[in-house]
């Protein structure tokens, strides 16, 4: 019986995950662990609760998490992101030169410390490599819709949004409405362009 439970839980967890089973915290790891988001050695009250439940990838699961659960001085609430909850595009902000984050508010500065998103070199490359793949796929939809090749554009969208690190594309969409945008993508305005493309960010947007 608790095997099924887990199963059916890890089935669910990887159906809401970024990705192929992404983990939720780095966006690049298989998800293979399920992990407490707030630990239980912390709240062990809450160790069956569904909503305390995430999909991880061991790296971030053991190695950086852990039992680590910091809390605002303020009022004591979670400074890590719950995100099921919580956009972590409104914390986080993906500094796209160097592919390295910037925290918006103390819960993004937080996540960047407990998961190391910008010490662990190979988060780093990884989101490089991503952000020129997802330039691609938006010079590649575009080139398809272009040719009247609607299936092949539309399997543009699927590729790519389900690749390791989708948070980079994420994150391109979302900064290309930020007041900034030119100086965020400066020597980048082809791509800027077109991800400002009414038709490109429904086509792309709707599959998010």
């Amino acid at each position: 019986m608790r095997r099924r439970v887990r199963d059916g839980l890890l089935t669910t967890l990887a159906d809401m995950a970024p990705g192929h089973q992404r983990c939720m915290y780095c966006g690049d790891g298989q998800g293979t662990d399920i992990d407490h988001f707030e630990p239980k050695s912390l709240a062990p009250l809450r160790t069956f609760d569904w909503l305390n439940h995430l999909l991880a990838c061991s790296y971030c699961n053991s190695n950086q998490k852990r039992n680590k659960f910091p809390r605002s001085d303020e009022d004591g609430s979670p400074l890590l992101l719950d995100p099921t909850l919580q956009d972590p595009l409104n914390h986080l902000r993906l500094v796209l030169p160097l592919c390295t984050y910037k925290g918006l508010t103390a819960q993004g500065e937080a996540c960047i410390e407990v998961f190391g998103l910008n010490d662990r070199g190979v988060l780093v490359e990884g989101r490089r490599t991503a952000y020129g793949t997802a330039k691609q796929s938006v010079e590649l939809w575009s080139i398809a819709m272009d040719k009247g090749q609607h299936s092949k554009a539309a399997e543009v969208v699927r590729v790519a949004w389900n690749r390791p690190l989708a948070d980079v594309l994420a994150a391109m969409f979302h900064q290309s409405e930020h007041p900034a945008a030119k100086l965020l993508f400066d020597g980048e305005e082809e791509t800027l362009d077109l991800l400002r493309d009414p038709a490109l960010r429904a086509g792309f947007l709707s599959h998010a």
